[in-house]
């Protein structure tokens, strides 16, 4: 994070003294990413409290959402009741899902899971291949058996 302060810092001073030139005012881009940070809290917790709001007003028991990368799992509570928020977070940043086992919710975090992380590229690859067979065989089945 300081790196990346220290360069926006170097590349505000370029930015001003580009704008000086063309006679402009200076600006503040660290000023303008903190708005932008700011703004885009504001909209995960909006999308956040309306997927709350509706599954209360529809008297349900969870929301599960995927639709932000922010993995949570909290009570969110209104005047009319409160119900249980779910969101998958994702699999390309996060690297976290959900899952429901034994009548619990928990979010999955694969940085977390040293079982999954000591899978060789090589067991993944001999997995999909059996995969694979084991689909083509299951469709071969099923057009026999619709023949």
């Amino acid at each position: 994070g300081g790196a990346g302060y220290d360069l926006l810092i170097m590349l505000n001073t370029i930015v001003n003294f580009i704008y000086r030139f063309f006679g402009k005012g200076k600006i503040s881009l660290s000023a303008k990413i903190k708005e932008s940070v700011k703004n885009a809290v504001k909209y995960m917790n909006d999308y956040e409290e309306t997927a709350i709001s509706i599954a209360i007003e529809n008297g349900f028991d969870a929301v599960v959402c995927g639709h932000i990368h922010k993995p949570a799992m909290r009570t969110g509570v209104t005047s009319r009741g409160r119900v249980q928020y779910l969101n998958s977070g994702d699999w390309i940043e996060n690297l976290t899902a959900l899952e429901y086992t034994g009548g619990e919710w928990r979010i999955y975090k694969y940085y977390e899971d040293r079982v999954a992380q000591n899978i060789s590229k090589k067991d993944l690859v001999r997995s999909e291949k059996k995969n694979k067979q084991l689909f083509k065989e299951m469709i071969s089945e099923f057009q026999m058996s619709v023949a």
